[in-house]
């Protein structure tokens, strides 16, 4: 088996104008007033034009199909590509690749009907519509979807919505959510739960909040990047807003894992961005700083936390990557283990690398001076969002574990006894020869 992580020339021209682009032209916006930065519609306008100068390089919405106006970019160019937006949590919308959108818009591509693509996901590609992510609940366990308690029952040609979801992403300034509810309580788990669009205007669907979280503690509601609670309230939708019509019935919980697995690679790969600009940034105060007689770059725990960085960095990258092959060669169903094993691993190693630089920056790292602090509180949501870490352990080692078996009451395989018998059965001509030699 080969994995072949190259590209081409002309796709590493365009991740080099990416991490330009990025470096000079996105990032400072990070230095804009907060009144500007948390206000959608001036964020509109100002970027507007670099989403031109995006769509100038073909580098929009490079997730979706060509047909769909996308690059169709496999699995291991969109990881690299999310690498370089990751330095930035301005970048992904500018170039049309933001959660949730791009998430929904895969849903939709892969199961709405014509008519919900023409009238919901074309204009979310092109930028007209808003679109947030409506599963999680506040009182059944996020990690564990078939556990919903949200219904939808079915009343003549419309559909009657009652629950209660948090966690909603984007859901107060959306005009659709994409909403997973239980539709038939009595089949086995997996089929429980459909998939709707649902407008926000509908009437009985209310936002109460937007929750604060420790990423954006003093967030307020209806702010870019909120987690939204809504209640569902005898919310009532035609039939032809279930995701998939007819045949859509039961599929919420296939068309929600159709969305996660691709986004589990590009979030892996925008914390490896992340965790690089932490790591320039440490690199660039070791040497800068002097203390104790020296520049912090001198001192042996520095040069530890340098080199232990670059290497959780690099096998970090090269496990997403191997992913993201996998993911192309033999699709998401059957990549469940290298998903689940860069999703706990990469959200440690951005956990770390950022904790090392805050380190190496002293009290100033601490400080709103600095990107840094609010870079660790958001790392710390890396180990709980889309599954917390444990879930993604107990996938791996469970689907590990059923590729052996255990020996019952009997010795380990790889006993002594075990060993000088299969010793006896492959060379017993020569033990005996040596045998006899050594009597002699």
């Amino acid at each position: 088996m080969a994995w072949d992580f190259e590209t081409d020339p002309e796709f590493d021209a365009k991740l080099g104008w990416a991490r330009e682009f990025v470096d000079t032209e996105i990032v400072p916006l990070e230095g804009l007033p907060k009144h500007i930065r948390h206000d959608q519609d001036k964020i509109d306008e100002i970027t507007a034009p670099l989403k031109d100068k995006v769509r100038e390089q073909g580098l929009w919405a490079t997730h979706l199909k060509p047909e769909l106006g996308g690059m169709g970019f496999g699995q291991v160019q969109l990881g690299l590509q999310n690498e370089i937006l990751g330095r930035c949590s301005f970048a992904p919308r500018v170039f049309g690749v933001n959660a949730p959108d791009t998430g929904n818009a895969e849903l939709l591509a892969e199961g709405a009907t014509p008519e919900q693509k023409e009238r919901w996901m074309q204009p979310l590609l092109d930028g007209k519509l808003r679109s947030g992510f409506s599963m999680t609940e506040p009182h059944t366990p996020g990690s564990d979807p078939t556990q919903l308690d949200t219904t939808a029952v079915r009343d003549g040609d419309e559909w009657v919505i009652n629950g209660r979801k948090w966690f909603t992403s984007n859901g107060s300034m959306a005009d659709f959510l994409l909403s997973m509810v239980v539709t038939n309580p009595e089949v086995e788990p997996l089929h429980r739960t459909s998939m709707f669009i649902v407008p926000t205007d509908t009437p009985g669907l209310n936002i109460v909040r937007d929750v604060p979280v420790m990423s954006h503690p003093e967030h307020e509601t209806g702010e870019p990047g909120g987690h939204t609670e809504v209640a569902y309230d005898n919310v009532r939708i035609p039939h032809e807003m279930l995701v998939g019509g007819d045949e859509g019935v039961g599929q919420g919980f296939v068309l929600a894992q159709k969305r996660l697995g691709p986004g589990r690679i590009h979030h892996a790969m925008r914390w490896l961005g992340q965790s690089r600009r932490a790591f320039d940034m440490m690199c660039e105060r070791a040497l800068s700083r002097e203390a104790h007689g020296g520049k912090l770059a001198d001192k042996q725990i520095i040069q530890d936390w340098i080199a232990e960085s670059e290497a959780e960095m690099r096998a970090a990258k090269l496990l997403t990557l191997q992913a993201a092959w996998h993911m192309d060669k033999h699709g998401a169903s059957q990549s469940r283990v290298e998903i689940a094993i860069i999703k706990f691993w990469g959200a440690k190693v951005l956990f770390n690398v950022i904790d090392r630089a805050i380190q190496v920056h002293g009290a100033l790292g601490i400080t709103t001076d600095m990107p840094l602090e609010s870079m660790y509180r958001a790392a710390r949501a890396a180990r709980i969002y889309d599954g917390p870490d444990e879930v993604h352990k107990v996938t791996t080692s469970r689907r590990i574990l059923k590729t052996y078996s255990g020996v019952g009451d009997g010795l380990p395989t790889e006993h002594i006894t075990y060993r000088r018998a299969a010793a006896q059965e492959k060379f017993g001509e020569y033990l005996e020869k040596y045998t006899a030699d050594a009597i002699l």
